[in-house]
């Protein structure tokens, strides 16, 4: 294993949450793409005896595999948005949260608590928010496709334009997380 990568959780242990989560008003979600979004839970799962990786480590880790770079540090908006320009790798690098994924009106969401050592692989349209900040301190690193550059959409008249290109947008060739393999590349 390259020194820049970490040790993941192995596939055959890692438990995968796939959820297709139907439009919604203007919020397209899953539907326009049908692409699950995908909440790898504990794919950075600390050594044992340790707190697990950091931020630095988690973005060395993403910028080796290539598949979504890292871009920023954060928690997430306590606002329902979307992206309509590239899909999203989220990475949570310290505590944990409720979120909400679909947008709160829609029958059809998804409300996970997410932890340190999590990833969600969070398609073009899926609306998602921050609900709850369990302990304090919840952060991500956010992570895009190299070239893509990330908009705010929260499906509103207007935005049907942007939420038509998402059916042109590419998926991974590598699993964001576990580069030739993973559970990304499984959703064809």
């Amino acid at each position: 294993m390259s020194p820049s990568l970490l040790p993941v959780t192995p596939l055959d242990l890692l438990r995968v949450s796939r959820h297709r989560i139907p439009a919604h008003g203007l919020t397209p979600n899953t539907s326009i793409q049908n692409r699950p979004l995908l909440i790898y839970h504990g794919a950075f799962a600390p050594f044992p005896g340790a707190a697990g990786p950091g931020a630095s480590a988690v973005e060395s880790h993403m910028s080796a595999v290539g598949a979504a770079l890292p871009q920023w540090r954060y928690t997430m908006y306590s606002r329902s948005h979307f992206h309509s320009t590239t899909h999203e790798v989220l990475c949570v690098v310290a505590g944990r949260a409720r979120l909400c994924f679909g947008g709160e009106a829609n029958p059809g969401r998804v409300q996970p608590v997410v932890e340190k050592g999590d990833v969600m692989v969070v398609p073009a349209g899926v609306a998602h928010r921050l609900l709850e900040d369990l302990n304090g301190g919840f952060t991500m690193v956010g992570c895009y496709p190299p070239g893509c550059q990330w908009d705010m959409c929260y499906g509103h008249a207007g935005e049907e334009e942007k939420v038509q290109g998402i059916k042109g947008l590419k998926w991974f060739e590598k699993d964001p997380v576990y580069a030739d393999e993973g559970p990304a590349l499984a959703e064809e």
